[in-house]
């Protein structure tokens, strides 16, 4: 398969990510009498991984984020050649997404902008009020996390056809713990969509929401080569 044609699939499934993860925190999360809640947010981003993984993971991989990419390169799977161009699609992909949901949500009255389209944030845009040091540390860990399950999950030597679920349920237990502290990004490709249609906050606290998955992916990455390696 071609690089553009995988870089192609890469924007379609980061598209769905964003568009079914903040589309559900936006329209759905506290719909009047039968809004989803953190749960359902949690569940609906680990949903459009699990959903993609099945769909396009035999095309591209099914990365949906740039440090899930670097993790693969770090970890031995990828080709680091590759990794700008998968990048760039899921950046794509992702302001996208968000500028569709801005479209729909605001075709509501009485919608405001303000209230963030699930953008990502710290201090006093944490949903929670968690510090910025809380919500680095927080996003480092996490994506560390998501990294080590995906490369253990995908490994030759785990359960075959599996993968898409641990790697969806671990998407869902890591929005259930981190929603509070940041929106839960892990993934620099969800939070520039938003953000860039956001601006202002949005934009000057997007750094944070690149370098820690970026420095948590290199951690993950590391620490399975490490752990997963056979011994002679």
């Amino acid at each position: 398969m071609s690089l553009l044609k995988r870089s192609a699939t890469e924007l379609v499934g980061t598209f769905w990510l964003v568009l079914g993860g903040c589309g559900s925190a936006v329209l759905a999360a506290a719909f009047p009498e039968v809004g989803i809640g953190l749960l359902g947010v949690s569940f609906a981003f680990g949903l459009t991984v699990l959903t993609m993984a099945f769909a396009i993971g035999h095309i591209s991989g099914c990365h949906l984020n740039p440090a899930v990419s670097l993790g693969l390169v770090v970890g031995g799977r990828f080709p680091a050649k590759e990794l700008p161009a998968y990048i760039i699609a899921q950046v794509i992909g992702g302001v996208i997404a968000a500028a569709l949901l801005y479209f729909i949500a605001s075709g509501k009255p009485g919608f405001e902008l303000a209230g963030g389209l699930a953008s990502n944030g710290y201090g006093e845009h944490s949903p929670g009020g968690y510090s910025m040091a809380a919500g680095f540390v927080c996003e480092l860990v996490m994506t560390a996390m998501f990294i080590l399950i995906i490369l253990g999950a995908t490994d030759k030597r785990a359960p075959a056809g599996l993968a898409p679920i641990a790697i969806g349920l671990g998407l869902t237990l890591i929005h259930l713990i981190s929603i509070p502290v940041t929106n839960t990004s892990v993934n620099p490709a969800r939070s520039t969509g938003p953000a860039l249609i956001v601006g202002g906050w949005a934009i000057q606290q997007l750094w944070m929401f690149w370098v820690a998955p970026l420095l948590g992916a290199v951690v993950g990455g590391v620490l399975y080569r490490w752990l997963g390696k056979e011994e002679s």
